[in-house]
């Protein structure tokens, strides 16, 4: 078997244990079980998106190639603010109520307009004023949406956050196979030269047929999930598309080797980065109506 091909399958699994673990009660159960009260589920899921928001900010800064050290450094500060101002304080105080809210409107109005600069202005980025902004926006806030996703309360952590992981994997797998089968008209040929409008189709089908299945499984599930299935099966290509653009527009191959194999922390939640947020606004839209 191919060296590369196991290193790939080994940091895989490893990956995809830590998301299980830390997006589900399982991860606490297993540390209790050890050293009982040491930690609560909660606490392993913030730890874990912490950790996405420190490596994604630190390699979104080194695709941009900062010109001033200045912008590099204020990055981080920002984003340290951005996130534990409108995001950690309210996880910690089970602030997110799915309410219609304007600011949380615009904020996800503000990832929209990054990734619309990234296509059509992308000139705007050669800039370090731009730079700064946009790794603000690109790391900060989808992660920091990703809090509110789960829920948990008298012990229990629920499950939305992994499931949305499953569904994410489903889409891509399906595509890509789907795409390897079938595809013959290429979806962003400039962009992602694998991708394919068959593939694409054949994501939607099989990630809606998923979202159907744990419909049924996870009654105790915020929104309906076949409707959640569907928008991953839709964002979650442009996610990749949005990485892959951001890479191609300032020459970069991979955003880190973190994940051996894998690449960088944004090489494998391309798509988590735009599908979170999305399914965020979702429950906004579910709860008032």
């Amino acid at each position: 078997m191919d060296k590369n091909l196991i290193q790939r399958l080994f940091s895989g699994a490893i990956y995809g244990l830590l998301i299980f673990l830390c997006t589900t009660d399982y991860g606490a159960k297993l540390v209790n079980d050890i050293s009982p009260d040491l930690i609560k589920q909660e606490q392993l899921y913030y730890g874990l998106i912490t950790f996405f928001v420190a490596v994604g900010a630190y390699e979104c800064v080194k695709i941009m190639k900062f010109d001033s050290a200045l912008y590099k450094w204020l990055v981080f500060p920002v984003i340290i603010f951005v996130y534990y101002k409108l995001f950690t304080i309210r996880y910690f105080n089970q602030g997110f109520y799915f309410n219609y809210n304007l600011s949380e409107i615009l904020a996800l109005s503000l990832i929209i307009i990054a990734c619309i600069t990234l296509f059509r202005f992308s000139s705007e980025l050669y800039y370090d004023e731009g730079k700064l902004i946009f790794t603000v926006i690109y790391v900060s806030l989808p992660f920091g949406f990703a809090l509110g996703l789960p829920k948990f309360y008298d012990g229990t952590f629920t499950w939305e956050v992994f499931l949305l992981f499953v569904l994410i994997w489903s889409s891509d797998s399906f595509a890509y196979f789907t795409g390897r089968l079938f595809g013959k008209h290429k979806m962003a040929p400039k962009i992602s030269p694998k991708k394919t409008w068959e593939g694409f189709v054949g994501g939607v089908i099989f990630t809606l047929v998923l979202g159907y299945f744990i419909e049924q499984k996870f009654p105790e599930l915020r929104g309906n999930w076949i409707i959640v299935g569907f928008l991953v099966s839709v964002f979650a290509p442009i996610g990749d598309l949005v990485e892959s653009q951001l890479k191609r527009t300032f020459g970069v191959k991979d955003s880190g080797n973190i994940i051996p194999g894998h690449g960088g922390v944004l090489d494998r939640l391309d798509s988590f980065i735009i599908a979170a947020p999305v399914v965020y606004l979702y429950f906004i839209l579910e709860n008032l109506f």
